[in-house]
């Protein structure tokens, strides 16, 4: 399912160091890698243009030897303009079915703008988005970063309430497991958080027994594309419950969808997909809803 890969680093994010280990991205199926960094241009500048110098010390920083990339096509792309313009712009001619992005480290203004780019790719529903934690890659030694590219989807959590957007998403998964090389993805847990007044009307009303019938059914259909599943449903507030399911067992990303991520609901009532990509120090593999 994923071949190409659209790694977006602005250099401090640590994802500029998954240039030295394409090989064991190569393990996920990967045939294509392109990094992405954009430049802003200048502040009333009359004519657009970014500085040659930092350009080329940004392309020495992300190229490597033909030989170091394997039979992996590695391309290094460029750009001045607003990360979103870039990005766009890299999709349309590198065509991605993954794109790689890292959460901002320079405080709460970053962010903000992190947050619209990220809203802004939901919208547009160009791939699905891997979200990864610059101090998570940052503090990785050469061993643990090798072995975190080799099982980057070996286990994945799967935050599931019977939606539509669940539903979305195991389809999702069942096409990643069809699609990728035998053994990168191996394992998921389905885990149903329901809200401790939630719970105690399904006990009163007997949907309790439908609704882990519901759950089983998804793990039948999951275990049907060869993976080993397990599930689970917990009582209390799904963002912290999920995140605490993530350390508490050996996860190796979280996925989820949502049909109201980068919409005009999201400003007032926001989606749980959002509060995960906010919050989750996991990567999180986020799938955006077809649009049409």
């Amino acid at each position: 399912m994923f071949k190409r890969l659209l790694i977006c680093t602005d250099l401090t994010d640590g994802l500029q160091r998954l240039v030295h280990f394409i090989p064991s991205l190569a393990v996920n199926g990967i045939q294509q890698v392109t990094f992405l960094h954009a430049i802003p241009f200048p502040q009333r500048q009359t004519i657009p243009q970014i500085d040659e110098s930092e350009a080329q010390a940004a392309r020495d920083r992300l190229s490597i030897p033909p030989e170091a990339a394997g039979a992996v096509q590695v391309n290094v792309e460029v750009q001045g303009g607003k990360p979103i313009d870039c990005i766009l712009n890299a999709a349309k001619v590198h065509q991605p079915d993954l794109l790689i992005l890292g959460t901002s480290s320079q405080g709460a203004l970053s962010d903000r703008f992190f947050g619209s780019t990220v809203s802004e790719l939901s919208k547009r529903a160009i791939a699905p988005l891997l979200i990864v934690r610059p101090q998570l890659l940052s503090t990785y030694t050469i061993e643990e970063l090798d072995l975190r590219c080799r099982h980057l989807f070996r286990y994945l959590l799967i935050p599931f309430d019977g939606s539509k957007a669940s539903d979305y998403t195991i389809e999702q998964v069942k096409e990643l497991a069809q699609n990728q090389p035998s053994g990168s993805l191996q394992q998921c847990l389905l885990y149903w958080v329901i809200g401790e007044g939630k719970y105690t009307e399904l006990l009163e009303s007997g949907s309790s027994q439908a609704t882990r019938k519901k759950l089983e059914l998804v793990q039948t259909e999951l275990q049907a594309v060869g993976l080993q599943v397990s599930s689970e449903i917990s009582q209390g507030e799904p963002v912290p419950q999920t995140l605490n399911a993530a350390i508490e067992e050996d996860i190796s990303a979280i996925v989820c969808s949502s049909g109201s991520f980068g919409t005009l609901m999201e400003w007032s009532v926001p989606s749980f997909a959002s509060e995960i990509l906010k919050r989750s120090w996991h990567p999180v593999l986020y799938f955006p809803p077809k649009r049409g």
